[in-house]
């Protein structure tokens, strides 16, 4: 059974700093474009970062720019997100995602797999 599970969110103040991290089992995910996604409730899920399967290309929604890094580790199967100068406008649930190019991720089509999401709470 093939499964994305996210870990690593809590509770910050802002100004904080976390890294979320997204662990792939049931088969590799090393030839996969991966993202990382957020929604608020009652709000549209959006786009916030994706890389590629190799090379290590990056692209960013603007409203993270600068802020947040995402990586990867195909020998462990896992994605990550360093989330730094976090404001509470970044309190959403952050879920990863493997899709079928960059492009459709960040435009949140074509993808194959879905985790459950990671509550990440920024106060004030």
């Amino acid at each position: 059974q093939v499964q994305l599970v996210e870990s690593g969110g809590g509770l910050v103040q802002a100004g904080g700093s976390l890294r979320l991290s997204c662990a792939a089992s049931g088969r590799t995910f090393s030839n996969y474009p991966m993202g990382w996604f957020r929604q608020v409730p009652g709000k549209e899920r959006e786009f916030v970062a994706v890389i590629s399967w190799s090379l290590g290309i990056t692209y960013y929604a603007d409203s993270v720019k600068g802020r947040f890094t995402i990586s990867r580790d195909n020998a462990k199967n896992t994605v990550y997100l360093q989330m730094s100068s976090l404001k509470p406008d970044d309190t959403a649930v952050y879920y990863c995602a493997a899709g079928q190019s960059m492009t459709a991720l960040r435009r949140m089509q074509d993808i194959d797999y879905w985790g459950k999401g990671t509550l990440v709470t920024v106060s004030s």
